[in-house]
């Protein structure tokens, strides 16, 4: 038996099961990734990792024997964890400055503020590269951590996103609150905030910048600046990575930061690349978590629903697809759900609100509170007819697939001869676009985000409308077939249908870059009508009227739904009274500013604002209104 001591996943895994089949004990593929089974000892199948490691294709299996400084490559495991500790012996680096600063306490802890689990996959990934700066990171979950033993920590980064409207993520509330009120505690504490957001907001990174000035309030040294990183957030947290590790890595065992020593650390941890390009796989264990799953039930043979309640004590890192597996396994055989591969399209389930597959998404990640009040809460998803407790049909969507005719016509291109074949050439952004736009991991499911298909099962639904939009933006389709989709977008069950965009939105990455599509489509298709028929001509009435008063209220409303008709027919109504005479029920001026001097009666009497407030169910008013558009 070889004496296999260490063995790690590099960068790189292309999850091809090769190593799971031939050592299962060792190797665990998920959807993107493999991971090291937790808790075994590489000693004992050390024969095994080295076969694994020749099989492996793309060379990423790493392994190391004892009494060796070789390694040998496995694959990557992501470590998103509560609290996972990264451990590697850094390189000897010589006598010097730099070897006194390397001595010593080397912790780096790192902390997450997550909605949708960006920041955490951020934090896992500086976990790791801390290796190659000779530090060891840990990393933690805002919510349940301790703030008072943050005082003993010379070097905190944070990662934070911000959720809604500036506000802190769920798991991020409490330990912000607390911190705001904790006084100057980190005199001894170098710090660094990366700030996740989305410039679509108003309040744009606001947790992060909260983060930052709160920590410096505390009194912690800001070792390197924040920065504030858009959706696309890969380029500027990786350079602010860069920059903060090397120099949060030259604070020393005392506390003390060695400024004069940073190119030296940028320079050494270039050329570690045994742990710059590798590291040591973390401990990918959670914390039990104690829970109260709610499921729904459904009994179709006696038409009956309800909910049952089930309390559980099982490990944060265990997917919802397996806390189902292991109540159908040891409460109620009878429970029923689609099981499946962790990434299969069609065993979608809402999950607190949440749509999700639940293969891929971890209790700690939809139970926030970790403590015995957390509640999850498993129903199947809208949209759909249930067939028993959490199955639903898919047929509808399948039938309305299969009438929106998404086939695809190309057409004659440009071309470039790679080798002796010839083949079609597309300019880099619009490839990258098309991909991107694409990236919807179950269409099912988000055929279920929209408010508009429970009410109206004639609209073909966002994932078409995706489907159908991205293929009218692929350069290699041709012309009738372009015009063919935007006509059918552009029908009665076509996207216009659709009433809110933001029901998509809130849906994870997945409902944002399909609402981004969603609402190109809608544009596409207005400009194509050429604003006619209802929904065009309110559209283009309701733009007039804005720009004509700069307010949305009732002087506008009349014009909105009536067009320049609408001051005659008001003239009984008292509206275009009030406003002709300057009744204001807000007593505000009669004129607008010079609005009403250049353009009566828009600046004359204006009305109070009626759309601060939200209206029940919109989505239900405005599904009748589409429908009767389509018949009268």
């Amino acid at each position: 038996m070889s004496a296999v001591v260490k063995v790690w996943i590099d960068e790189g895994c292309i999850t091809c099961d090769a190593c799971e089949n031939i050592c299962p004990e060792v190797f665990h593929v998920e959807d993107d990734t493999c991971i090291i089974v937790d808790g075994i000892n590489p000693g004992e199948w050390g024969d095994d990792i080295i076969e694994a490691a020749e099989g492996c294709p793309v060379d990423v299996i790493m392994y190391e024997i004892a009494g060796s400084d070789d390694a040998s490559p496995v694959e990557d495991a992501p470590a998103e964890v509560v609290e996972e500790v990264v451990t590697a012996e850094p390189e000897a680096i010589g006598e010097g400055a730099l070897a006194g600063v390397m001595a010593g306490d080397r912790d780096l802890h790192i902390l997450f503020g997550s909605q949708s689990g960006n920041a955490e996959s951020l934090c896992s990934l500086i976990a790791k590269k801390a290796t190659g700066y000779g530090l060891v990171g840990h990393v933690h979950d805002m919510d349940g951590f301790d703030l008072a033993s943050m005082a003993g920590m010379k070097r905190v980064l944070i990662a934070c996103s911000t959720w809604g409207e500036g506000e802190q993520p769920d798991n991020a509330e409490a330990l912000f609150n607390a911190a705001k009120g904790a006084g100057k505690t980190l005199s001894n504490t170098h710090f660094s905030v990366c700030a996740l957001g989305d410039t679509s907001y108003e309040f744009y990174c606001q947790s992060g910048k909260e983060w930052d000035e709160v920590l410096a309030a505390m009194g912690g040294s800001r070792i390197h600046d924040r920065v504030d990183c858009d959706v696309d957030y890969d380029l500027p947290a990786a350079a602010w990575m860069a920059e903060a590790l090397s120099r949060i890595a030259c604070v020393d065992d005392s506390g003390t930061f060695h400024e004069d020593l940073v190119a030296e650390m940028i320079a050494h941890a270039a050329g570690d690349t045994a742990s710059a390009s590798s590291g040591d796989v973390a401990n990918v264990t959670m914390p039990e978590i104690q829970l109260v799953a709610n499921i729904f039930r459904y009994n179709a043979d006696k038409g009956e629903s309800g909910v049952d309640a089930w309390a559980c004590a099982i490990p944060g890192h265990h997917s919802v697809l397996d806390l189902l597996r292991t109540l159908k396994a040891t409460q109620d055989g009878t429970l029923t759900f689609r099981d499946g591969a962790a990434d299969d399209p069609t065993t979608g389930v809402s999950v607190n609100g949440r749509l999700v597959l639940p293969g891929l998404t971890r209790l700690c990640d939809v139970a926030r509170d970790k403590g015995q009040g957390a509640q999850i809460r498993i129903e199947p998803v809208a949209a759909y007819d249930v067939i028993r407790d959490l199955v639903v049909d898919y047929s509808s969507y399948d039938n309305l697939r299969a009438a929106s005719k998404p086939w695809f016509v190309g057409r004659q291109r440009e071309g470039a001869y790679v080798g002796n074949v010839a083949m079609g050439t597309m300019d880099a952004v619009v490839a990258t676009e098309l991909h991107t736009s694409n990236d919807i991991s179950s269409p099912q499911l988000l055929h279920a985000t929209s408010d508009t298909v429970p009410y109206n099962r004639s609209y073909m639904g966002p994932a078409m409308v995706c489907h159908l939009w991205n293929r009218s933006c692929d350069p290699r389709i041709s012309d009738s077939s372009r015009t063919a989709i935007i006509e059918s977008l552009a029908a009665t069950n076509g996207v216009k249908s659709e009433t809110d965009m933001a029901s998509i939105h809130r849906q994870g990455s997945m409902g944002k870059i399909a609402a981004k599509s969603v609402l190109q489509a809608k544009t596409a298709v207005l400009s194509h009508d050429g604003y006619n028929g209802r929904h065009g001509k309110h559209v283009w009435w309701y733009t007039w009227s804005i720009k004509s008063s700069g307010m949305v209220n009732e002087t506008t409303l009349y014009r909105t739904v009536l067009g320049p008709m609408g001051l005659v027919s008001n003239a009984l109504s008292g509206v275009s009274a009030r406003m002709i005479f300057g009744f204001t029920r807000t007593g505000r001026p009669m004129f607008n500013e010079l609005l009403g001097m250049v353009a009566p009666p828009a600046g004359i009497g204006k009305m109070p604002k009626q759309f601060n407030s939200s209206v029940e169910n919109h989505h239900e008013v405005i599904s009748i209104f589409n429908e009767m558009d389509g018949r009268f």
